[in-house]
């Protein structure tokens, strides 16, 4: 066993500049960089456990606010370090750069961490860190605040075990957020699980109680087949050999999609960048699959020449390595930079392969025509772009005769309004200032690219249009120079249609028009729905939300000599009362009886009785409100009643879904607000009847008209509305993370029904917006 002591822990000093300038060390202070510190810590763990001295990793996410990362390693060395004469684990917790991965005798072959700054810019960033090791027979502890050592390294107990332990809580001076994302970081472990089949990862969270496994013994194989969300055309391909010092894993799979999914890493970190080794993989696929087709198509085929895309469609792929001392580009590696990787890669993959298809020759003749039907599929949608081309120079303008284009050449001042429907692009035609100002009407409902080729895209009336209105080509030929507007905005209804129709353009811009989205050029208008005339005053209200608020402001006089509290603390407190009712709304969608739901929000001791004892308290209400209980059913997991109402016979189940409902939750929360902030006059009277009131004494006179459709406003309003710079609100359309993002379309867009089916029933009751 090789001895990692005080004497393998190099330092190379200066904390101080972590707390100083964050970002150069984990990137940002958002959600991104507050993850980094989990994964620089578990990274630590993968490190032991890589070097073959652990295989048992936990992270726990705590109630109050803590991330702990516990491991069965060797614990990190507690004897006095040669130069600093301190315990060594307080050295890698307080001197950047100082660890067990400097030096080629280091106590770690490979390894990730970020650059070696490790646990040491955790400690910076975090208001408190706890780090607990077991080994050489105690249990060793120490505390520290923003990075500094707040007690000794002290001995607290003796066990026979070995681990290390860091707790840490993040500093709220540094992290715009301090509230880590359980399914983002929960991603990131069950990769670690699949690139290192022999550790399992057990992953708490104790905020909403929840717990996974991971532990994934096929490897780099299951982890391609998980990732293959289409049915797959070839068998599983998976090798590993090292040459030198690197270590190569690659596994890789075809399916019936038409684009690729390759993620790499190294040392098991991952490069979303890509680099070497990725390129790598990427020349000797192209190669072996080239000489394959060479060797083996008919005349006619081997005339089609193929591409490094073209091998690609419908490629799922992991390619992992383990590099000694990686140099990467960028400084939260990104991407891989050492040079001597990408022949090691690149000749592995082709030897490997070319001996695959061998021995496989019905997968071989799979991928062989996969990719020339991808070469195909390119070579019609060149014909299809330059068909556009030339019927575009053929005809009077070279733009679509739809369009009215605005005066303004200068792409920067320039605006293209994407409108749903002929009517509302007559109106938007009309009501725009023409010198910005291009409108594009779409008819129905564009075609979803995320089931279809570039060829049949290209075929698609609508599609070409915008391709052509925009002018800056597509697939390979696109050129962001010739970009004619820097404003792209989807202009739709505000119903599911308009929703859908944002969907499809939003899953088109995203695939085929990606810089588009990237440089921030994409907008979603914001049309009202509401407009409130009253004599001369003519106000639009974007929703249902604005509309309420609106009506407070200008209904509260009626009450305020019945309650002694100040207009705009009366105001505030009724808005309260509004977003309350529109819980209720929500929930009334959901539950019959939404008295019963009412009044167990009202009285929030209730939920914690036994249900036997909660029964009798619902049984008085309801009788209270002349209500009869026809049947029922008690037992330790819920209430089920059936009670006749003026309206009815209702069903109603009281369980633990009805009290973990989100919107349950938040009604809870909030009429402890409204019950903080209640005014004296109000305690006995029914609180929406009072907001009725009120809204009612707003109303008196005035004229509300709800939009149905653009097409419902004249050109007048849609320019006032929704249009003019001055009044208008836009959304603009970010991609924070585009795999993610990728994801989730291939998710909502693609043609596997069974998993949008499975994302919809475990995910309806979280819904916030729903429009029936």
């Amino acid at each position: 066993m090789s001895q990692y002591s005080a004497e393998k822990i190099k330092v190379l000093k200066g904390l101080e500049a972590v707390r100083k300038r964050p970002g150069m060390y984990i990137g940002d202070t958002s959600i991104k960089g507050l993850h980094h510190l989990i994964y620089e810590v578990v990274d630590n763990s993968i490190d032991e456990a890589m070097a073959g001295y652990c295989d048992k990793i936990e992270i726990t996410l705590t109630k109050d606010g803590s991330a702990k990362i516990s491991d069965n390693g060797r614990g990190i060395p507690v004897d006095i370090h040669p130069t600093e004469k301190i315990p060594a684990a307080t050295v890698v917790l307080t001197v950047l750069h100082a660890g067990g991965k400097f030096g080629g005798d280091s106590a770690y072959k490979v390894s990730g961490g970020l650059h070696g700054v490790g646990v040491s810019v955790v400690n910076a960033l975090s208001k408190k860190l706890i780090m607990t090791i077991k080994r050489d027979g105690k249990i060793w502890r120490q505390e520290f605040e923003r990075g500094i050592p707040i007690t000794d390294l002290v001995t607290i107990g003796e066990t026979n075990r070995t681990g290390t332990t860091i707790e840490f809580w993040p500093d709220d001076e540094i992290f715009e957020t301090v509230n880590f994302q359980y399914d983002i970081l929960a991603r990131r472990f069950k990769e670690l699980a699949y690139l290192n089949p022999n550790i399992t990862i057990t992953f708490k969270d104790e905020r909403e109680e929840k717990k996974e496994v991971y532990h994934f013994e096929g490897g780099l194989s299951q982890f391609v087949e998980d990732l293959s969300k289409k049915e797959q055309i070839t068998k599983t391909i998976h090798f590993q050999d090292k040459v030198d010092d690197v270590e190569v894993d690659i596994a890789l799979l075809y399916n019936t999609g038409y684009d690729e999914k390759v993620l790499s890493f190294v040392n098991n970190i991952r490069t979303p960048e890509g680099g070497t080794h990725e390129s790598g993989f990427r020349a000797g696929l192209t190669r072996a699959i080239s000489n394959y087709i060479a060797q083996n198509a008919n005349q006619r085929e081997k005339s089609i020449k193929i591409t490094g895309d073209d091998v690609r469609e419908g490629l799922v792929a992991v390619v992992s390595v383990k590099v000694p001392e990686p140099q990467f580009e960028g400084q939260t590696k990104g991407k891989l930079g050492s040079s001597y990787v990408r022949p090691i890669t690149q000749k592995l993959t082709y030897e490997k392969l070319t001996k695959y298809f061998e021995e496989n020759p019905i997968d071989a003749k799979a991928i062989m025509q996969k990719a020339l039907a991808a070469a195909r599929g390119r070579e019609a949608a060149k014909k299809a772009r330059e068909l556009v081309r030339r019927k575009d120079s053929m005809s009077v303008g070279t733009l679509p005769g739809k369009l009215a284009d605005c005066q303004s050449k200068d792409p920067a001042m320039s605006e293209l309004f994407l409108v749903e429907g002929d009517s509302a692009g007559g109106s938007a035609k009309q009501g725009r200032d023409r010198v910005f100002q291009a409108i594009l009407p779409l008819k129905g409902k564009i075609l979803n690219v995320e089931k279809a080729r570039l060829d049949k895209i290209l075929k698609s009336e609508e599609i070409k249009n915008i391709i052509t209105a925009l002018g800056c080509g597509i697939g390979e030929e696109f050129d962001e120079n010739k970009l004619r507007y820097h404003k792209i905005i989807i202009m739709t209804d505000a119903d599911v249609d308009g929703s859908h129709i944002q969907t499809l353009l939003l899953t088109f811009f995203f695939r085929f028009l990606y810089p588009v989205v990237e440089k921030g050029y994409l907008y979603m208008a914001q049309p009202p729905l509401y407009r409130y005339k009253k004599g001369k005053k003519e106000v639009y209200l974007k929703d249902e939300h604005e509309l309420n608020q609106f009506l407070i402001e200008n209904g509260v006089d009626v009450l305020l000599e019945d309650v002694n509290l100040g207009r705009y603390d009366l105001i505030d407190f009724l808005k309260l009362v509004a977003h309350y009712r529109m819980i209720l709304k929500d929930l009334e969608k959901r539950y019959a009886l939404i008295e019963v739901v009412r009044y167990l929000i009202e009285n929030k001791d209730l939920p914690a009785l036994p249900n036997k004892e909660l029964y009798k308290k619902i049984e008085d209400f309801l009788g209270q409100k002349g209500f009869n209980i026809l049947n029922k059913t008690i037992d330790e997991e819920k209430i089920h009643l059936y009670v006749q109402t003026e309206d009815g016979l209702e069903e109603i189940i009281i369980d633990d879904e009805l009290f973990t409902n989100p919107f349950y939750v938040e009604g809870v929360y909030i009429y402890e607000k409204i019950e903080e902030r209640m005014p004296e006059e109000f305690k006995d009277k029914d609180l929406l009847e009072i907001l009725e009131k009120v809204e009612k004494n707003a109303k008196k006179g005035a004229y509300i008209q709800r939009y149905k459709g653009l097409g419902e406003m004249n050109p007048e309003q849609l320019w006032e509305t929704t249009m003019d710079p001055q009044n208008r609100r836009l959304l603009r359309v970010t991609v924070d993370n585009a795999e993610h993002a990728s994801e989730i379309f291939t998710l909502f867009m693609g043609d596997e029904v069974e998993p949008r089916k499975k994302y919809i029933e475990e995910h309806a009751k979280d819904v916030k917006h729903l429009d029936v």
